[in-house]
Protein backbone atom coordinates (compact mmCIF):
# COMPACT_ATOMS: atom_id res chain seq x y z
CA UNK A 1 0.00 0.00 0.00
CA UNK A 2 1.43 3.36 -0.99
CA UNK A 3 1.14 6.47 1.13
CA UNK A 4 0.38 9.76 -0.56
CA UNK A 5 0.34 13.14 1.19
CA UNK A 6 -1.04 16.44 -0.07
CA UNK A 7 0.75 19.38 1.57
CA UNK A 8 -0.60 22.82 0.78
CA UNK A 9 -1.10 26.42 1.84
CA UNK A 10 -4.39 28.20 1.23
CA UNK A 11 -4.93 31.88 1.83
CA UNK A 12 -8.68 32.15 1.24
CA UNK A 13 -9.95 28.56 0.97
CA UNK A 14 -9.62 28.07 -2.80
CA UNK A 15 -6.42 25.99 -2.63
CA UNK A 16 -7.87 24.07 0.32
CA UNK A 17 -10.86 23.03 -1.81
CA UNK A 18 -8.58 21.83 -4.60
CA UNK A 19 -6.44 19.99 -2.03
CA UNK A 20 -9.50 18.12 -0.79
CA UNK A 21 -10.32 16.90 -4.30
CA UNK A 22 -6.70 15.98 -5.11
CA UNK A 23 -6.48 14.09 -1.80
CA UNK A 24 -9.77 12.32 -2.46
CA UNK A 25 -8.51 11.12 -5.83
CA UNK A 26 -5.19 10.02 -4.35
CA UNK A 27 -6.71 8.61 -1.14
CA UNK A 28 -4.14 10.83 0.55
CA UNK A 29 -3.48 12.37 3.91
CA UNK A 30 -3.77 16.17 3.93
CA UNK A 31 -1.33 18.52 5.66
CA UNK A 32 -2.09 22.23 5.76
CA UNK A 33 0.74 24.74 5.98
CA UNK A 34 -0.42 27.33 8.49
CA UNK A 35 -0.56 31.11 8.12
CA UNK A 36 2.99 31.35 9.47
CA UNK A 37 4.31 28.92 6.84
CA UNK A 38 4.86 26.06 9.29
CA UNK A 39 3.82 22.46 9.86
CA UNK A 40 4.30 20.30 12.95
CA UNK A 41 7.12 17.80 13.53
CA UNK A 42 4.48 15.06 13.31
CA UNK A 43 3.58 16.36 9.83
CA UNK A 44 7.23 16.29 8.77
CA UNK A 45 7.36 12.65 9.91
CA UNK A 46 4.25 11.92 7.81
CA UNK A 47 5.86 13.52 4.75
CA UNK A 48 9.09 11.58 5.30
CA UNK A 49 7.14 8.30 5.39
CA UNK A 50 5.16 9.09 2.21
CA UNK A 51 5.75 7.44 -1.14
CA UNK A 52 4.26 10.45 -2.96
CA UNK A 53 3.95 14.12 -2.03
CA UNK A 54 1.66 16.51 -3.87
CA UNK A 55 2.41 20.20 -3.34
CA UNK A 56 -0.27 22.90 -3.47
CA UNK A 57 -0.31 26.68 -3.15
CA UNK A 58 -2.16 29.63 -4.58
CA UNK A 59 -0.36 31.73 -7.16
CA UNK A 60 0.07 35.23 -5.77
CA UNK A 61 1.89 37.84 -7.85
CA UNK A 62 3.27 35.19 -10.21
CA UNK A 63 4.56 32.71 -7.61
CA UNK A 64 3.58 30.39 -4.78
CA UNK A 65 2.55 32.08 -1.54
CA UNK A 66 5.34 33.03 0.85
CA UNK A 67 4.00 30.51 3.35
CA UNK A 68 4.60 27.71 0.87
CA UNK A 69 8.06 29.07 0.06
CA UNK A 70 8.93 29.03 3.77
CA UNK A 71 7.85 25.39 3.93
CA UNK A 72 9.92 24.65 0.80
CA UNK A 73 13.00 26.29 2.36
CA UNK A 74 12.57 24.02 5.37
CA UNK A 75 12.81 20.95 3.13
CA UNK A 76 16.55 21.66 2.92
CA UNK A 77 17.00 19.33 5.92
CA UNK A 78 15.51 16.56 3.77
CA UNK A 79 17.64 17.61 0.79
CA UNK A 80 20.81 17.36 2.87
CA UNK A 81 20.12 13.72 3.73
CA UNK A 82 18.36 12.79 0.44
CA UNK A 83 15.34 11.81 2.56
CA UNK A 84 12.86 12.42 -0.27
CA UNK A 85 14.97 10.89 -3.04
CA UNK A 86 12.84 8.77 -5.43
CA UNK A 87 9.52 9.82 -3.90
CA UNK A 88 6.86 10.70 -6.46
CA UNK A 89 5.86 14.38 -6.62
CA UNK A 90 3.11 16.46 -8.16
CA UNK A 91 1.63 19.90 -7.70
CA UNK A 92 -1.37 22.15 -8.12
CA UNK A 93 -2.21 25.84 -7.98
CA UNK A 94 -5.06 28.28 -8.47
CA UNK A 95 -5.24 31.97 -9.28
CA UNK A 96 -7.82 34.62 -10.10
CA UNK A 97 -6.86 35.12 -13.75
CA UNK A 98 -6.83 32.65 -16.62
CA UNK A 99 -3.06 32.86 -16.90
CA UNK A 100 -2.24 34.42 -13.56
CA UNK A 101 1.30 33.15 -14.10
CA UNK A 102 0.37 29.78 -12.59
CA UNK A 103 3.07 28.09 -14.67
CA UNK A 104 5.78 29.76 -12.59
CA UNK A 105 4.26 28.23 -9.45
CA UNK A 106 4.14 24.77 -11.04
CA UNK A 107 7.73 25.19 -12.27
CA UNK A 108 8.74 26.16 -8.72
CA UNK A 109 7.19 22.90 -7.45
CA UNK A 110 9.02 20.97 -10.17
CA UNK A 111 12.32 22.58 -9.18
CA UNK A 112 11.67 21.80 -5.51
CA UNK A 113 10.95 18.18 -6.40
CA UNK A 114 14.05 17.89 -8.61
CA UNK A 115 16.28 19.39 -5.93
CA UNK A 116 14.99 16.75 -3.53
CA UNK A 117 15.62 13.94 -6.06
CA UNK A 118 11.90 13.29 -6.53
CA UNK A 119 10.09 11.97 -9.61
CA UNK A 120 7.65 14.54 -11.05
CA UNK A 121 4.25 13.50 -12.41
CA UNK A 122 2.50 15.85 -14.81
CA UNK A 123 -1.11 16.11 -15.89
CA UNK A 124 -2.18 13.44 -18.39
CA UNK A 125 -5.72 14.60 -19.14
CA UNK A 126 -6.29 16.24 -22.51
CA UNK A 127 -8.26 19.47 -22.38
CA UNK A 128 -11.84 19.06 -23.51
CA UNK A 129 -13.12 22.41 -22.29
CA UNK A 130 -14.19 20.84 -18.99
CA UNK A 131 -11.48 18.42 -17.81
CA UNK A 132 -8.10 20.21 -17.75
CA UNK A 133 -9.84 23.25 -19.24
CA UNK A 134 -6.72 25.40 -18.81
CA UNK A 135 -4.63 22.91 -20.79
CA UNK A 136 -1.86 22.39 -18.24
CA UNK A 137 0.42 19.40 -18.75
CA UNK A 138 2.98 20.25 -16.06
CA UNK A 139 0.58 19.92 -13.12
CA UNK A 140 -2.92 20.84 -12.04
CA UNK A 141 -4.03 24.43 -12.64
CA UNK A 142 -7.35 25.99 -11.67
CA UNK A 143 -8.89 29.44 -11.91
CA UNK A 144 -11.75 31.29 -10.27
CA UNK A 145 -12.42 35.03 -10.00
CA UNK A 146 -10.75 37.00 -7.23
CA UNK A 147 -14.05 37.85 -5.53
CA UNK A 148 -15.54 34.37 -6.03
CA UNK A 149 -15.84 31.96 -3.11
CA UNK A 150 -14.14 28.55 -3.23
CA UNK A 151 -17.54 27.00 -3.97
CA UNK A 152 -17.41 28.71 -7.40
CA UNK A 153 -14.39 26.72 -8.59
CA UNK A 154 -15.59 25.14 -11.85
CA UNK A 155 -16.67 21.50 -11.53
CA UNK A 156 -14.34 20.57 -14.40
CA UNK A 157 -11.36 21.83 -12.37
CA UNK A 158 -12.49 19.76 -9.38
CA UNK A 159 -12.97 16.69 -11.59
CA UNK A 160 -9.48 17.27 -12.98
CA UNK A 161 -8.14 17.49 -9.41
CA UNK A 162 -9.64 14.07 -8.62
CA UNK A 163 -8.07 12.57 -11.74
CA UNK A 164 -4.71 14.18 -11.01
CA UNK A 165 -4.66 12.81 -7.46
CA UNK A 166 -5.49 9.35 -8.84
CA UNK A 167 -2.68 9.65 -11.39
CA UNK A 168 0.01 10.66 -8.89
CA UNK A 169 -0.97 7.92 -6.43
CA UNK A 170 -1.17 5.39 -9.27
CA UNK A 171 2.33 6.21 -10.49
CA UNK A 172 3.63 5.93 -6.91
CA UNK A 173 2.03 2.47 -6.64
CA UNK A 174 3.64 1.38 -9.93
CA UNK A 175 7.06 2.55 -8.80
CA UNK A 176 6.77 0.91 -5.37
CA UNK A 177 6.12 -2.56 -6.90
Amino acid sequence: MTKTVVVYHSGYGHTQRLAQFVAQGAKATIIEINAEGSISEENWTTLDAADAIIFGAPTYMGMASWQFKKFADETSKRWYTSAWKNKVAGGFTISANLSGDKLSTIQYFITLAMQNGMIWVGQSEMSDGNINRLGSNSGLMSQVGSTSPASDIPQGDLDTALKYGERVAGIAAQIKK
